[in-house]
C-alpha cells in the first residue's frame, strides 16, 4: 500500500466507522500517547529498563502502526499529502547531509 493509499483508507475509516475524527488538538494528545506507548516497550525491551511480564506480551508493530494511524489523520485534517511530504523530506536530507553523516569520526566502526 502506498502512503496515499493508507491517507485514502484512513479516511475512510474515519467515515464509515469512526463517524469522525477527532479534533487536531485531541488527535495531537492522541498521537503523543502513542508515541510514549511505543518509548515504553523499547525502553524496557532494548533499553537498560527491565521487562515486566505483562509487557512481553506487547506487540510494538501495532503500537507503531498506532502511531501511524492517528499522524495519517493528522495528516488528512490538516491537508498533507504524506507522501509529497516525505519525498521532499528525505530530497532536503540527501542534499543536508550529503557528507554530513559520512565524515562524523563517530559513526565510523
Amino acid at each position: 500500500m502506498t502512503i496515499q493509499e493508507a491517507q485514502e483508507q484512513v479516511d475512510q475509516w474515519i467515515k464509515t466507522v469512526g463517524v469522525r475524527y477527532f479534533n487536531e488538538l485531541t488527535n495531537m494528545a492522541m498521537l503523543t500517547e502513542e508515541v510514549g506507548e511505543v518509548a515504553h516497550i523499547i525502553a524496557r525491551r532494548y533499553g537498560e529498563q527491565s521487562e515486566k511480564e505483562s509487557d512481553k506480551q506487547k506487540d510494538l508493530g501495532d503500537e507503531m502502526a498506532d502511531v501511524l494511524f492517528v499522524l495519517i489523520c493528522l495528516a488528512n485534517q490538516t491537508g498533507i499529502d504524506l507522501e509529497k511530504a516525505l519525498e521532499q523530506n528525505l530530497a532536503k536530507k540527501t542534499i543536508r547531509d550529503q557528507d554530513r553523516h559520512h565524515n562524523n569520526p563517530k559513526l565510523k566502526a
